[in-house]
């Protein structure tokens, strides 16, 4: 096996994951552990819960990866691993060992943002080179549309300014009684309910700007359920379940589209584990297509929290040369993406 292999590891909140990738930043290996069903009873994740489990779970992964590509230790050439943002006790976990890693075979180490992991995973598979465009990033605890000029050169063009959209997804979920995490519970029941049902308020689709507030949703959900005299059953609760999930894909494609019109860009990428949306997924597309614009979808695989995007993402800021990371850097779980 040639030794052109990066060793990459992401602890940033509940999800322990490993990678093994090329010198491309393709996988040969990918194991996640989730903790789901850990912070399930407490409807949310717990940081030391996550902490503790992501230091019983990396050796086993380590050791399962390694199994898999078929290579040792010794086969890696530069260690990565997610820096921040993130749970600041999580973060250490992942971030103390890779840089164990790199100091003990010698090889380069490179800190990676998880948010430019994210935005750079739609070009992960099928690969491509990574072009000047649009990433709209849709997670838990972000919401972001982020001009992409280069690998490394980020301007943020939009952000939340409350609730990121998988926040709002999680946090009706709750109010809905439904199982954590609440956003993938939404999304099965709106499979069979009428999208324009309730009509929930698209907040800042026509702002002027590209940035994004969700907490209004929130609260319009919650004086719903208020007024249909509690939480709705049956064909009720998915009429609800689809209305409330097409109001946040309204909001994410209208503004991805005023991006893309903005700045002049033709190609747009969507990223993030509210990306796994199907909903999403479908109107995204299909806006793109009606534009004239191509739009591309991180894998469900690695749309999630996942050690292959920041495989990736190291790898490609390797080949453009950027220098890597020092040792004694520290996470950040607020850091800064642009």
């Amino acid at each position: 096996m040639s030794a052109e292999l990066v060793l990459a590891i992401e602890t940033s909140c509940d999800e322990t994951a490993v990678a093994i990738a090329d010198a491309d930043g393709l996988p040969l290996v990918s194991r996640v552990a989730s903790q789901v069903r850990l912070h399930a009873p407490y409807g949310g994740v717990v940081p030391e819960l996550a902490s503790r489990n992501h230091t019983l779970d990396l050796r086993p992964l380590l050791e399962s990866a390694f199994a898999g590509a078929g290579t040792t230790p010794g086969d890696i050439a530069f260690v990565a691993a997610t820096s921040g943002p993130g749970l600041a006790s999580s973060l250490l976990v992942g971030d103390t060992l890779a840089k164990a890693v790199a100091v003990g075979l010698a090889r380069p180490f490179y800190s990676i943002n998880h948010l430019e992991g994210h935005l750079l995973s739609p070009f992960l598979n099928p690969p491509r080179e990574i072009e000047p465009h649009i990433a709209l990033v849709v997670s838990g605890g972000h919401t972001l549309l982020v001009e992409v000029r280069r690998v490394g050169d980020y301007r943020l063009l939009g952000s939340t300014k409350d609730d990121a959209a998988g926040e709002a997804f999680d946090k009706v979920g709750k109010l809905l009684g439904l199982p954590y995490p609440g956003g993938p519970e939404i999304a099965k029941l709106a499979a069979t309910g009428r999208r324009d049902a309730f009509p929930f308020p698209r907040s800042m689709v026509r702002s002027g700007d590209l940035d994004f507030s969700f907490s209004g949703l929130k609260t319009s959900a919650r004086y719903l359920i208020d007024r249909l005299d509690g939480v709705p059953s049956g064909q009720l609760l998915a009429d609800f379940c689809a209305s409330f999930e097409e109001t946040i894909v309204d909001v994410l494609v209208a503004k991805l589209l005023q991006a893309c019109r903005h700045t002049g860009l033709r190609l747009a990428a969507v990223s993030g584990g509210v990306s796994c949306n199907r909903r999403l997924r479908e109107r995204a597309v299909g806006a793109g297509r009606e534009a004239g614009l191509e739009i591309l979808v991180a894998d469900p695989a690695y749309s999630t929290d996942n050690a292959a995007m920041i495989a990736f993402a190291a790898a490609a800021r390797r080949k453009v040369g950027i220098p890597p990371s020092p040792l004694d850097g520290d996470i950040d779980p607020n850091r800064r993406l642009a």
